[in-house]
């Protein structure tokens, strides 16, 4: 007996096909398929032939590919008895419940093994959403647990993943299919810089903006195991689960964090927009939501420890001056921290900066229009901390382990911890006006251990139920922890540490394949970059900076008046435009320049947009190639714009028509040709803005 089940968005087709005695299998997944479609038809020609050299029947690539059954590549499920004997499991009685989306039940009575498979589809977002669970009847030993295992498309030449380092996040791998296994596993606790839980695959020849591409994001924060493998047979499959191991002591029920997919026949920005709006509309909770998101001034790059409240609410003055809306006070306010040798873990506030404490300053931050946020590292500690010498048995991991950052973890999975870390944080919250948390976590496990994410999360959930009006940021020496796990959670990311405008405009156009702009912050940094050296002008760090959640992160005592003027000036455009860019769809755009990286933000009601381009090195030609656009109305007409023609150099001799004025033309046009733009000298950005007429 057959039974096959599809699910639908408007944007792909998942098909299904449950035997009372096996696991499910997808025999199809890609591009809506008509609801006339017989099923019956898909599911025999999903089929492939045998011949000399295999088994004589395949082995079903399920949603939990199964060892017992003799499958030959990596099993959805390992784990072993308490006296370390493997278990081979081997489901045979399903029951499937498809009132809302699908729920597949498979017993192994045997083995005393439930899996239960779900599957939730968004038509909004086109997002499907899916998870595995397995319960046991003794406690188990789990090695690994896949969440649905998906087919990979067999059209594919390669695939993309995603690497990293500190200061140069979201980098983009190309890794050809080769029979095998490629394997990304991130073993550090944390989402991490290296290894960021998403993967895409692209059917041969798809660009941003055309082609067929399939997407994934596996949304947990403390470590994943990533596994894209090709079978002799040519069949490929895809899992994500835990980082593998990770589950360290004996249970009788584990479940994987979701596993977020979609399908594009509009090329990877098809996938970029569906995760874009997911995380923003359904993951993230936002504690006033009808709020415009502000513009943050973070003083770390000003003052770093030395905080000194006549200097702090001067620049407080200044930031508010150049259209700040927040001030966030970052870290060196507790205990004795003068360095990051010492104090983390003891949250009071450091009488010898502060004398009477934060009001002072949470006054004149108030008085002057703006809320106030503060920095917290929670999960960690220094040895050269009252907490540490009070509970060295807090401290996760061997005593003589490797320190980072002068700094050790805390045990996140004990209950004492967590509570020693609410009370304090809930004091600072409850005897002060903050409005904003900036949650860092500055290194990696001293081994990896799924229950120190489970304990942050809980840690997480408890202060957001007593303080729900607080907003949380996750930063993680930057970007070292991203994912949709954290986000559920929080309403920031931390980008990159980096605050170099040519590093983050990398940066941040290569996360857009998952994030949207709600959640990224980008700050305008410092004359000379911090972390890189580099000088960089005034309105190209104001112009990347307002791609994103935009903010300030330099000491504003140093800006001339040309540069107060520009970034006032960039800084008022992004609050006039904030509220329909908030909900935008970011499109990549294809550029034939490849020192050109570029964008179009296009809005909800497709009625308006904005074209960045920023220019990062020196044009292999002369003059700049056409950018074409993407997502308009072929039919309707747009009136375009260059927004900062005052910033053309004097090198730049020709009649460019968006030098002068305004230009009316079709989205055929705008697409099929594209925009022509003046000459620029490299680390220049253009923003030209345009209107459905």
């Amino acid at each position: 007996m057959l039974d096959v089940y599809r699910l639908d968005d408007g944007q792909q087709t998942l098909v299904l096909a449950v035997a009372t005695d096996r696991l499910p299998q997808v025999v199809y997944w890609g591009a809506p398929l008509p609801p006339t479609e017989d099923l019956d038809a898909v599911c025999a020609a999903h089929v492939i032939d045998i011949t000399g050299g295999m088994l004589d029947e395949n082995p079903d690539l399920s949603i939990c590919p199964e060892a017992g059954r003799s499958f030959q590549g990596q099993p959805g499920l390992i784990l072993s008895a308490g006296d370390g004997a493997p278990i081979l499991p081997k489901f045979t009685a399903t029951e499937v419940d498809a009132s809302a989306g699908l729920k597949v039940v498979s017993k192994d009575a045997a083995n005393g093994l439930t899996l239960t498979i779900d599957f939730v589809v968004d038509a909004q977002t086109h997002v499907i959403t899916c998870q595995t669970t397995l319960d046991t009847r003794i406690p188990v030993q789990l090695h690994w647990l896949a969440a649905p295992v998906m087919p990979a498309p067999q059209q594919s030449i390669d695939m993309i993943d995603v690497s990293g380092r500190w200061c140069d996040e979201f980098q983009l791998n190309r890794t050809p299919w080769t029979p095998g296994i490629h394997m990304r596993e991130n073993r550090t606790g944390r989402s991490g810089h290296e290894h960021f839980p998403g993967l895409l695959i692209p059917i041969s020849g798809a660009t941003d903006t055309s082609g067929e591409c399939y997407a994934f994001h596996y949304g947990w924060s403390g470590g994943h195991t990533m596994i894209a493998e090709e079978l002799q047979d040519g069949r490929r499959q895809v899992q994500f689960g835990h980082a593998a191991r990770t589950q360290t002591t004996p249970g009788t029920q584990f479940q994987t964090a979701p596993l977020y997919l979609t399908y594009s026949d509009s090329g990877m920005n098809g996938c970029a927009v569906s995760f874009q709006r997911h995380v923003r509309d359904r993951i993230v909770t936002w504690p006033k939501p009808d709020q415009p998101r502000p513009v943050h001034y973070n003083c770390w790059e000003a003052v770093y420890f030395d905080h000194d409240l006549p200097v702090l609410t001067d620049i407080a003055d200044r930031a508010a001056a150049l259209g700040a809306e927040r001030f966030v006070l970052d870290d060196g306010w507790f205990g004795k921290r003068n360095d990051d040798t010492t104090s983390l873990g003891d949250w009071t506030i450091d009488p010898r900066k502060f004398p009477d404490g934060l009001t002072p300053l949470i006054d004149h931050v108030l008085g002057l229009g703006m809320t106030f946020g503060i920095w917290f590292e929670p999960e960690m500690v220094n040895q050269d901390s009252d907490l540490c010498r009070a509970h060295p048995d807090w401290v996760l991991g061997p005593a003589d382990q490797i320190a980072g950052r002068q700094q050790h973890v805390l045990n996140m999975a004990l209950p004492d911890v967590r509570d020693y870390l609410y009370d304090h944080i809930a004091a600072v919250l409850g005897d002060y006006d903050v409005y904003y948390i900036k949650w860092d976590h500055n290194r990696v496990l001293p081994a990896p251990d799924a229950v120190q994410a489970e304990g942050t999360y809980a840690l997480l959930a408890r202060l957001r139920a007593d303080f729900p009006l607080v907003e949380i940021e996750s930063c993680a020496s930057g970007g070292g922890r991203i994912d949709f796990g954290i986000l559920s959670r929080t309403q920031r990311v931390w980008l990159s540490d980096s605050n170099d405008a040519i590093e983050r405009l990398r940066i941040q156009h290569d996360a857009a394949l998952f994030l949207p702009s709600a959640v990224t912050g980008s700050h305008v940094g410092p004359r000379v970059c911090h972390t890189s050296g580099r000088t960089l002008d005034i309105t190209f760090r104001a112009w990347v900076a307002a791609q994103r959640h935009m903010g300030f992160e330099m000491d504003p005592r140093e800006l001339d008046a040309r540069e107060i003027a520009v970034l006032s000036e960039v800084t008022q455009w992004w609050k006039d435009n904030r509220d329909w860019m908030r909900f935008a769809d970011i499109l990549r755009l294809d550029s034939a320049d490849l020192a050109v990286t570029a964008e179009q933000h296009l809005a909800a009601d497709g009625g308006r947009f904005v074209v960045f381009a920023g220019k990062s090195a020196t044009s292999k030609q002369i003059a700049p190639r056409p950018l074409r656009l993407t997502a308009l109305d072929p039919a309707a007409i747009y009136r375009i714009s260059l927004k900062n023609r005052a910033e053309i150099a004097p090198l730049s001799r020709g009649t460019t028509a968006l030098k002068d004025r305004p230009l009316e033309l079709s989205g055929a046009y705008l697409m099929r040709h594209g925009i022509t733009l003046p000459w620029s000298f490299p680390e220049r950005m253009w923003v030209v803005e345009g209107t459905r007429l």
